[in-house]
């Protein structure tokens, strides 16, 4: 196998980097991905499994803020990150990996395991690793300097393994595939710096709950309570049944304390979910593939299950109908 070693000490800092090695001179492509791969992450090994078989490799960098999105999909390849190197890095940075295609094979500080399509990882970048999967194969994660996560680096390393011990490993793999999935349009979008604040509090809320129950961790998922919650809504606005108590009861708190930490965090649920459900509903009036859709049947689709209560709403907060509001949308 084929070791690259060009030295390169730049990081990605622009709002987007895009390497696609389809654009790339086959034997050049080695040489590139190791570049784009250390500007884009960290110093590391980057060894592909058949060099000479065809390097296929599309890497992205999205940049949201403090926290950025990077997204890799490539034939079989391995990463493998030396103590020397991790010496080197001033810059202390964690991964939290979402698996798209391929199985991943990870080994970091003594743990080995294997990451299915759809699994998180968490990887320590300030560490020594090894990273790989055979044929085909995606990932994709948002990285977040560890000095922004505020959480001893111990705790984080214990986390890393009980990932999937948390009761918020399913809301935070949901979140990450989003970010991973739309990250082009997220980067762009003005309100980029306060997702990637958010989603370094999701970070913050799954490595305490899995690292365990200590008083500063309790502290943690006291203080991240709201950033979870409206994570957990706007996965879940679609559910007719979505309301106070069952948000209450999806994150182990009493009802009283779920409105406490709202009204803390200035905040009315009940609107908020109203508002967030009109506001997707308006959006899909705008697409061109939900015109065959009944204004009844998009006001379902977003938990509003009286088409005039929605029609009143929608009305309310945008000063016209569903129906006004999407014919004057496609007259433009």
């Amino acid at each position: 196998m084929h070791r690259s070693r060009l030295t390169v000490h730049t990081r990605a800092a622009q709002m987007g980097f895009v390497l696609d090695t389809a654009d790339i001179p086959p034997g050049e492509r080695v040489e590139a991905v190791y570049a784009a791969m250390v500007a884009a992450s960290v110093p590391s090994y980057v060894i592909h499994e058949d060099p000479r078989g065809g390097v296929r490799t599309r890497l992205e960098v999205w940049d949201l803020g403090a926290a950025n999105v990077f997204t890799a999909r490539s034939t079989g390849i391995r990463l493998l990150r030396t103590p020397k190197q991790a010496k080197q890095d001033a810059a202390p940075v964690i991964a939290l990996s979402l698996q798209r295609a391929g199985d991943g094979r990870h080994e970091q500080l003594g743990f080995r395991q294997v990451v299915a399509p759809g699994e998180l990882l968490m990887v320590d970048l300030s560490a020594p690793y090894d990273f790989s999967w055979s044929g085909e194969g995606a990932a994709g994660c948002v990285q977040v300097p560890i000095d922004q996560v505020g959480l001893p680096v111990d705790l984080i390393r214990r986390a890393a393994v009980n990932l999937r011990t948390s009761p918020l490993y399913g809301l935070v793999t949901n979140h990450v595939a989003q970010l991973v999935q739309d990250a082009e349009r997220l980067s762009a979008d003005p309100a980029a710096d306060v997702l990637g604040r958010a989603s370094i509090e999701l970070v913050r809320a799954l490595l305490a709950s899995a690292a365990g129950a200590e008083p500063h961790t309790r502290a943690v998922l006291a203080e991240t309570l709201p950033t979870q919650v409206r994570a957990y809504v706007r996965q879940h606005l679609a559910d007719p049944d979505l309301r106070p108590a069952t948000i209450a009861a999806a994150h182990n708190v009493s009802l009283r304390y779920l409105y406490k930490v709202c009204a803390q965090a200035d905040f009315s649920l009940e609107q908020w979910i109203i508002g967030e459900r009109l506001r997707g509903a308006r959006e899909e009036l705008l697409r061109p593939e939900s015109r065959g859709r009944t204004i009844a049947t998009v006001a379902r689709r977003w938990g509003f299950s009286d088409p005039t209560h929605f029609t009143r709403r929608f009305r309310d907060t945008y000063g016209l109908t569903p129906s006004e509001y999407r014919r004057l949308a496609f007259r433009r």
